[in-house]
């Protein structure tokens, strides 16, 4: 009779924790595996006075988009950059105003910290946010439940570059291009400290990822 009981208990746990992540990460994504022929590049932490530019010259010469999540101090502090990325045909998404854990916070420093780069982009520019990559990929229940009540997607990634962590180039070319499927979402940096191998990798990722047929979309199409 115990162990029925405990076999209950433990069906009940599992039953009920599944119908909770599911209610709250219906507007989470890392990939979609139907967006067939389709992958998503995307770049973190800027503007960057240097490399945001310098990436969206790369993305121009072949003609492709990305999505760009900003962090909201960064706007502030390069307007211009910020700018030359509203001119261009790439989406913005929120990327916190500070760059903070969102995991673990609660509901109304969460607001602060997505509301700070709402403001800082409205500042410049009537563009809406709806997608918002949280620093780290941290994100818990509340989060969950700020970004559905203020109409936000969160954005993961299924494949990371690592050119955070200044991997060489060729090391992220190998290791994207040996994982790339249709409907992965790519994750780059357009700030990072000291030398970035971003441009360089991605010089040589974009046409050969063309070659194999994939088109480059903004995250919003991605997920639709």
């Amino acid at each position: 009779m115990k162990r029925i009981g405990a076999l209950l208990l433990c069906f009940l746990t599992v039953f009920f924790f599944v119908i909770r992540v599911n209610a709250t990460t219906e507007n989470v994504f890392y990939k979609n595996r139907d967006a067939k022929g389709k992958v998503a590049l995307t770049f973190d932490d800027g503007p960057h006075p240097r490399l945001t530019p310098a990436i969206l010259d790369i993305l121009e010469e072949y003609g492709i988009v990305a999505t760009f999540f900003v962090v909201g101090r960064n706007v502030e502090n390069y307007p211009e950059a910020f700018e030359r990325l509203l001119a261009s045909e790439c989406e913005i998404g929120n990327h916190t105003y500070s760059h903070k854990n969102l995991g673990n916070l609660c509901e109304e420093d969460i607001i602060m910290e997505i509301s700070g780069t709402e403001n800082a982009v409205s500042n410049l520019s009537e563009r809406k946010l709806s997608v918002l990559r949280p620093p780290q990929g941290m994100f818990g229940d509340n989060l969950a439940r700020v970004c559905m009540s203020k109409g936000y997607n969160v954005i993961l990634w299924s494949i990371d570059t690592r050119d955070w962590a200044h991997n060489p180039s060729e090391k992220i070319v190998e290791n994207v291009l040996r994982e790339l499927d249709d409907g992965d979402i790519i994750l780059m940096h357009d700030y990072v400290a000291g030398a970035s191998p971003t441009c360089e990798a991605l010089r040589i990722l974009i046409p050969e990822i063309l070659s194999r047929g994939y088109e480059f979309v903004c995250v919003s199409d991605l997920i639709s």
